[in-house]
């Protein structure tokens, strides 16, 4: 089986290797045996693999990306984990190559949030002011409002952006990152979403205050230890890694320069923290959308995703958020874009098909990279089934012809 490979039928994580963590008070209570939905031991058919090749492809020539790595599991089908493309440097991308998860980060975050919950460390809804000193203490913000995106805290990405891209090795702290955010908008009673990194910043000082651990070794307890996710952490500074992270230039006019981008690898992952610091590969990422979406950890609780919000106005009543998660009629999971990468990680709750992707220019809007992840879904749900396996009624709320019009109207190059 290639490590890119979840589980076959009957059989735990990982071959059906029980991950028993040492019984310490760092354990969180009843993790120990993680057991997914079964996968069919097959690779997707030629027809299948046709259609999802061309959509990747699709993607690439809109954003302008150099290399992508896909994952899609069908769990009545098979998978299909490709690479593609080449870095700056002219090196081949590769399925194992590791990359930054980006806002997936987010969803990790509450995880770790409902984890320490589940253990008694917290309540998920402790005022901020219980664990982050500073915090204004009206309106009342509780730790339950930062993982739902409701505090309405402002962006610190926006201002740092430049000084990101000027000098990306640069080290940063995370109250340094909620300072910015703090500036650019201050807490709201409103309890609407809206796009926050530096409440998922601010959760993650609050459960290391809480904890008295760092965050990185709640991450390793929480989210990626019970699922054997071996090729993923959350680096302090910098790291290696396999996929490069660029950005398409503009031109003096303001244009975007399809032909030339910034290598943007080198941005510390501390730019990200608990918002976007992780790192990860695609077989990792697959394992963690299934677990999040078929709610395998002992922690996971409907109470997360229950009493969904809008995304925005005018949006299908189908397409909510809640809990550090989009929810898309049955898929749940994340998107978003931080310098050098666009990122995608669905699974849907009732089947377990899964699908991530990741594309290596940040220049075009993240909803590139989210239409991706749903036409991947889409033409995936219609896989035929293998022998002795029955394919689930098709039930997602969009086609696949219908994402290849949301790409167009947000393609910066090209299209082929």
């Amino acid at each position: 089986m290639s490590r890119a490979g979840f589980v076959r039928r009957g059989l735990g994580i990982v071959g059906a290797v029980a991950l028993a963590l040492t019984a310490t008070a760092c354990a969180p209570a009843g993790i120990g045996d993680v057991e997914a939905p079964p996968q069919a031991d097959a690779a997707l058919g030629d027809d299948t693999q046709a259609q999802l090749t061309a959509a990747v492809e699709r993607a690439m020539a809109s954003t302008g990306s150099g290399g992508a790595i896909v994952g899609v599991w069908v769990p009545w089908a098979g998978e299909w984990v490709q690479a593609f493309g080449s870095n700056p440097d002219g090196s081949a991308v590769s399925e194992d190559d590791t990359f930054k998860a980006g806002t997936v980060t987010r969803a990790m975050t509450c995880d770790v949030l409902f984890g320490l919950a589940a253990d008694g460390v917290v309540e998920v809804d402790d005022p901020v002011t219980d664990w982050v000193n500073g915090f204004p203490d009206a309106p009342v913000v509780t730790l339950g409002d930062l993982c739902d995106g409701t505090s309405g805290v402002g962006r610190y990405q926006p201002p740092l952006q430049a000084r990101w891209e000027t000098n990306p090795t640069r080290p940063w702290t995370p109250h340094e990152l909620v300072a910015y955010g703090l500036a650019a908008g201050a807490p709201s009673a409103d309890r609407v979403y809206g796009e926050s990194d530096t409440g998922y910043v601010l959760l993650g000082l609050a459960l290391e205050r809480a904890s008295g651990r760092t965050a990185a070794d709640l991450f390793d307890t929480y989210v990626f230890s019970p699922l054997e996710m071996t090729a993923s952490s959350l680096p302090g500074r910098s790291v290696d890694l396999g996929l490069h992270g660029t950005q398409s230039v503009l031109t003096a006019e303001g244009a975007v320069d399809c032909a030339t981008a910034t290598d943007l690898t080198a941005l510390s992952t501390s730019a990200g923290f608990t918002s976007s610091g992780v790192v990860t590969d695609a077989a990792d990422l697959g394992r963690y959308a299934r677990a999040l979406a078929t709610g395998l950890r002992p922690y996971d609780d409907e109470s997360r995703f229950a009493s969904p919000l809008p995304v925005a106005e005018g949006v299908p009543n189908w397409y909510t958020v809640r809990g550090g998660t989009y929810q898309a009629g049955t898929l749940v999971g994340q998107y978003g874009s931080v310098p050098g990468y666009q990122t995608v990680a669905f699974a849907d709750r009732d089947s377990g098909l899964t699908v991530v992707a990741v594309l290596n220019n940040s220049r075009a809007s993240a909803e590139a990279v989210r239409v991706l992840g749903w036409q991947l879904a889409a033409i995936a749900s219609k896989a035929p089934a293998t022998a002795g396996e029955t394919a689930p009624p098709a039930g997602l709320p969009w086609t696949p012809e219908q994402m290849d019009g949301d790409l167009a109207s947000v393609a910066i190059c090209p299209l082929p």
